[in-house]
């Protein structure tokens, strides 16, 4: 068992849960040592049934320690595992460290408060064994639970979170897919500028400080002076130059997108990634109200029965209740999810409404447009693809980075993918807003020429919801 078999100076105890989060989470400690409670193992084997994703999770670390403890023998156990595994030989999961299991009873006294009868006081007491065992090493317990943290930090433990599925240190450090020129950008971009148009639109080449700071299809934007809204549509990094875009208009009351005008500037910029067929993956973040939800779908309806570009929209969500869940429901995959979809229902019916078309006229829309809608589960997802659909993943903050990889890799040839979601308003246990799988997206894709994003700030639901949602 551990002791002087242990190299490094620092050894991390997993709980449970991190291992359930992260399967890899094995292979993302580089030097250190792990030690894995017998609690664990056992918790581990619990949760290994069911078609959940903690569950395909659970079944993933097995496979790992069993390839690691393959063929070894009980010294070498004792002695620690090296942490390297052939199902990870080529990826980037590089971890020197050894593999330690509990293989003997460890006594440890807890306070009488704390009786070890509890996974969570188990941990603990191994824990507390193991720092008097090895008083040179620094023994950390690793966990998501923070109520376990506050306990082995009331017991003299050192405890921490598991970072490594953090994407930023910092929401406020999340790309917002568009950046503000300085007041002297032409003087100092312009000199060796040169423009053209093309097919009625105006196009830019410009060198200069900033360009090297951009991404593709990031936007540009001056209010002042002399204004101009454009889009970053290639850059050369060898001779430090781009080649910008001025953005579609849709702000102008005669330039909708089936029936739906920008209000503000960040809706402008939304709406010409989501009509751009060169973008192949779109990612909104926004308070409630900032109309993420009627963009899209109104994007999607205009290239779905106007221009024929996708064939039908596809939409999900995570089935995540706010308040108490109401139970079983009845009906095909479609109705169970109907309830889920009143962002969507209450959006068509803006997008639907005519009031010079009649009630048969209406109805008549109505039956087209939803024709066209297909509602469907995350939890049938995996394994199918989507050939030329419009497939929005709406509520996308309460999805792991690892459903958002399984649900992107969805769409099949001629398909976009729109994600929406407001980060402040994650459901999801052990999510937070650095580690949604909405804001690993959105760090991921934006270096990537096929995709965009934009961050919405001004609510256009209503002033009364616009009050709540900054005050509240």
């Amino acid at each position: 068992m551990v002791k002087k078999e242990m190299r490094a100076n620092r050894l991390l105890v997993l709980d449970t849960n991190v291992l359930m989060h992260d399967p890899t989470a094995l292979f993302r400690f580089q030097e250190h040592d792990i030690f894995l409670p017998m609690v664990v193992l056992e918790e581990l084997d619990r949760s290994k049934k069911g078609l959940s994703e903690v569950a395909r999770n659970v079944r993933q670390v097995s496979r790992f320690i069993d390839e690691l403890t393959q063929d070894a023998t009980h010294a070498e156990i004792a002695q620690g595992l090296p942490l390297r595994t052939r199902s990870l030989a080529e990826s980037s999961l590089e971890a020197s460290g050894r593999l330690f299991f509990q293989t003997r009873a460890m006594v440890a006294h807890l306070p009488e408060s704390l009786p070890g009868s509890t996974s969570d006081n188990n941990i603990l007491a191994t824990t507390l064994a193991l720092q008097g065992e090895l008083p040179d090493a620094k023994i950390t317990l690793v966990s998501k639970d923070i109520n376990l943290r506050i306990k082995a930090a009331v017991l003299g433990l050192h405890a921490e979170d598991y970072f490594n599925d953090q994407v930023l240190d910092d929401v406020s450090l999340l790309y917002s897919g568009m950046a503000e020129l300085p007041a002297d950008f032409w003087e100092s971009h312009g000199t060796e500028m040169e423009s053209w148009q093309e097919s009625g639109r105006t196009y830019y080449r410009v060198a200069g400080p900033l360009v090297m700071q951009w991404q593709p299809n990031q936007f540009l934007y001056r209010d002042e002076g002399n204004p101009v809204q454009a889009i970053v549509l290639e850059i050369d990094q060898r001779a430090e130059t781009a080649v910008i875009e001025l953005v579609d208009d849709y702000l102008h009351p005669r330039h909708t997108v089936w029936g739906i005008n920008a209000r503000n500037r960040e809706q402008n910029f939304a709406l010409n990634l989501l009509m751009d067929p060169e973008v192949d993956f779109v990612s909104l973040v926004g308070a409630a109200g900032t109309g993420k939800t009627l963009l899209t779908l109104a994007a999607g309806l205009a290239q779905t029965l106007e221009d024929n570009t996708y064939r039908e929209i596809i939409m999900t969500r995570v089935t995540i209740p706010v308040g108490e869940d109401i139970g079983f429901l009845p009906g095909t995959e479609e109705e169970k999810m109907t309830p889920w979809m009143g962002a969507l229902m209450d959006n068509l019916e803006v997008l639907t409404k005519s009031d010079s078309a009649g009630d048969w006229g209406r109805a008549a829309t109505n039956d087209v447009v939803r024709s066209r809608i297909k509602i469907r589960s995350l939890n049938f997802m995996r394994g199918r693809t989507f050939l030329n659909r419009y497939i929005i993943l709406d509520e996308a903050q309460n999805l792991t980075s690892k459903q958002m990889k399984t649900l992107i890799t969805r769409a099949g040839p001629g398909s976009k993918v729109i994600a929406l979601g407001n980060i402040a308003q994650i459901d999801t246990p052990y999510l937070t807003e650095t580690t949604s799988g909405l804001t690993y997206v959105v760090d991921r894709f934006r270096s990537w020429t096929h995709g965009g994003h934009i961050t919405l700030t001004r609510g256009e639901r209503s002033r009364l919801a616009d009050y709540a949602s900054s005050n509240l």
